[in-house]
């Protein structure tokens, strides 16, 4: 061995504690190698001269973190060893040891579940050391993230699910989660409000997870999904017959979530004739199928949400009063991720792993770099848009995507001092191959909500303006960068009079 060892300081640690490896090989002198090195650099090391001396001390004390294991050993050799090894501790992380590169076992290692391949350092410009410190500090981090997913997704299977999205640690949900505490055993209605994608389904879920009902079922209505006539029988259901196309009798969601939650997303969606339907099933605990006249009585709670002015839409006459305060017995306030930052790292390693597991793609740990620039970021999509850019980032493995994703961060331009005037007001893209047409609203007066409005509704237009420009008016893409649905965004471009010319 003609590799010198030199001490290097370790500062991975996991949870809390120093890593520890064990080192698999029938070499007495190279796996004393190997504990000097691993010990020089901070590692807890252990060694054993066979796999199945390993595979015996897996059954009796805590597994390592790290195995290093060699390929050509008498007996149980290193891939049977790591067959083994996964089968009994899948997400165990183990880097194979070879004297050479063999094309053949490195795809066979892979297959089996090996974190790396390394060939045994024995150069004397140690770039075989530093081959191996490299596999194993990112095997580390591997472990380390995968046991912060086994840990949050046992949080998202106990009755504290709201644990999630770190709630207890950060201060500005600390109020929702003893919100959550006080009104989940009870069978109230409660309103969650607050802007889109900030998680409140998730709300709904824990509220539902510690409520006594929470052995039957949650079933999730999206209020916007459909048009009215299909809401209304997606709701209460419907006879054969009952209208064209009713080929057969439906059992709507409040029938299914008898004696449970039924969850009613985007209620400020739902067109005042089924409000007032709504509000019926709420008062008296009864409905009837569309073309029947025979009265269904259920046990339902109900759990809504909006990122909707609901007040504004009451002065308007677009919701119904009496629905309104049947709603807000309790109303839940789920603040915008740009006052959660806090939470942003945690989210993005569990998003790292959960999908990193559901895509079949390596566990990548994100820059520094990117991830300061993640607690820098407004997130106007909130946890949802941080979901789907984490997502994009496991399927294409691509940082740089990240990052020019993180650069068009959307700007909202200063407030107008007068009401917008009446004529349409053109708005052009510079290059001349696309044209965005924005109908001004009237005079709105000069009540200060009406001020407030215009003022609000001047920064949606040029925000949804400027992103349907860059995807070349691809709304659903559009409504992904956004962090909206589709259908709330074809309602914003109605309602801000985008049209496309």
């Amino acid at each position: 061995m003609t590799t010198s060892i030199d001490a290097g300081t370790n500062h991975a640690t996991t949870n809390g504690r120093v890593p520890s490896l064990a080192v698999v090989d029938d070499d007495s002198g190279f796996a004393g190698y190997l504990k000097t090195f691993l010990t020089l650099r901070g590692y807890e090391a252990r060694s054993y001269a066979r796999g199945d001396e390993l595979l015996a001390a897996l059954q009796h004390g805590e597994p390592p973190d790290i195995v290093l294991l060699d390929v050509a050993m008498p007996g149980m050799d290193g891939l049977q060893t790591l067959k083994a090894l996964k089968e009994a501790r899948p997400a165990l992380q183990v880097i194979m040891l070879s004297g050479r590169e063999r094309a053949q076992t490195i795809v066979e290692a892979v297959r089996l579940g090996a974190a790396d391949y390394v060939v045994k350092p024995d150069d004397p410009e140690g770039l075989g050391e530093i081959a191996l410190d490299a596999a194993i500090k990112q095997a580390i981090e591997r472990s380390r993230l995968v046991s912060e997913v086994t840990h949050l997704r046992r949080q998202l299977s106990d009755d504290k699910s709201y644990a999630f999205l770190g709630w207890g640690s950060s201060p500005a949900m600390q109020p929702v989660a003893r919100l959550i505490d006080q009104v989940a055993d009870s069978d109230v209605t409660v309103l969650v409000r607050g802007e889109s994608g900030v998680g409140k389904e998730l709300v709904a879920r824990a509220i539902h997870q510690r409520s006594t009902r929470k052995q039957r079922p949650f079933v999730k209505v999206n209020c916007a999904a459909l048009p009215a006539e299909l809401l209304e029988s997606e709701l209460f259901g419907h006879e054969k017959g009952a209208f064209t196309g009713a080929a057969s009798t439906r059992v709507g969601k409040f029938e299914q979530a008898n004696s449970g939650t039924i969850f009613l997303d985007e209620i400020g969606e739902m067109k005042p004739a089924l409000q007032a339907k709504l509000l019926h099933v709420l008062q008296d605990a009864e409905f009837t199928k569309l073309g029947s006249n025979t009265k269904i009585t259920v046990d339902v709670r109900v759990v809504a949400a909006t990122n909707r002015d609901l007040e504004e839409m009451m002065l308007r006459g677009n919701f119904r009063e009496d629905l309104y305060y049947r709603l807000k017995v309790i109303e839940a306030y789920v603040p915008p991720l740009r006052e959660r930052r806090g939470e942003i790292p945690q989210l993005t390693d569990f998003f790292i792993a959960k999908y990193a597991q559901r895509y079949n793609r390596p566990v990548t740990r994100l820059s520094n770099e990117v991830r300061e620039g993640f607690l820098q970021y407004e997130w106007p999509g909130n946890v949802r848009e941080l979901e789907n850019m984490i997502k994009r980032f496991v399927i294409l493995q691509d940082e740089q995507l990240v990052r020019r994703e993180l650069s068009r961060s959307p700007s909202v331009p200063a407030l107008p001092s007068a009401p917008l005037p009446a004529r349409p007001v053109i708005d052009r893209d510079i290059d001349g191959d696309d044209e965005t047409e924005i109908v001004a609203p009237g005079e709105s007066g000069r009540r200060l909500a009406d001020v407030a409005r215009t003022a609000a509704l001047t920064a949606e237009r040029a925000v949804i303006a400027d992103t349907l420009r860059q995807v070349q008016w691809n709304r659903r893409k559009a409504a992904v960068i956004l962090g909206v649905s589709y259908k709330t965004l074809l309602n914003k471009i109605k309602e801000t009079g985008l049209e496309r010319r």
